[in-house]
């Protein structure tokens, strides 16, 4: 039956996989759970938002302590790359994926468990919908050749982990770095 699905066991395995941080990342987690649990469609089905709440893969390219952001221009913020979980697709495969679309490169090491869950209303062009985001780790060194998407991007940028754009970026960016700070790498 739809238990079986591998896509949503592949899914619930990943977010038994994730430590929470603090209190707001078990109600995170719980909510993404119960959500996969409850056999809602996990997938955007067509753009912007069908369904109104949709999987993400984000991915953060991670030099020692700096952190490679997209200015994203839908968004309109500095964020972590990342993209739709595809029907049927791991949410491994989707960051190797959108790796290789949006930055043109190809991970150097195998794509670990998410390190955080977060779910989050959108702002931006595309607002009010609810993206159900998973924060994958990808190492890179800061001399890595990256041919960004310019469709979807105006530009790319290193930052150290104490200057990002916190203004201007996903709301848990600052919560994710201080996770990523504490992780073993």
């Amino acid at each position: 039956g739809e238990q079986q699905d591998p896509q949503r066991m592949a899914i619930r395995a990943e977010l038994l996989a994730i430590q929470p941080l603090d209190a707001l990342e078990r109600e995170h987690r719980a909510d993404a759970l119960a959500w996969v649990n409850s056999g809602a469609d996990l997938c955007r089905r067509e753009k912007p938002a069908t369904p109104p709440k949709h999987l993400i893969s984000y991915f953060a390219v991670i030099s020692g302590q700096h952190l490679l952001l997209v200015d994203h221009k839908g968004a309109q913020r500095w964020l972590p790359a990342g993209g739709h979980v595809e029907p049927g697709e791991h949410p491994r495969h989707t960051v190797r994926r959108e790796l290789q679309e949006e930055l043109g490169f190809a991970p150097s090491h195998p794509i670990a468990a998410p390190l955080m869950v977060t779910v989050t209303e959108t702002v931006g062009l595309t607002p009010g919908h609810t993206d159900v985001s998973l924060w994958y780790v990808v190492h890179a060194p800061r001399d890595q050749t990256i041919r960004f998407d310019r469709g979807e991007f105006h530009g790319v940028r290193w930052f150290g982990f104490d200057e990002l754009p916190l203004e201007r970026s996903d709301p848990q960016l600052a919560r994710f770095v201080a996770k990523q700070a504490k992780s073993p790498v």
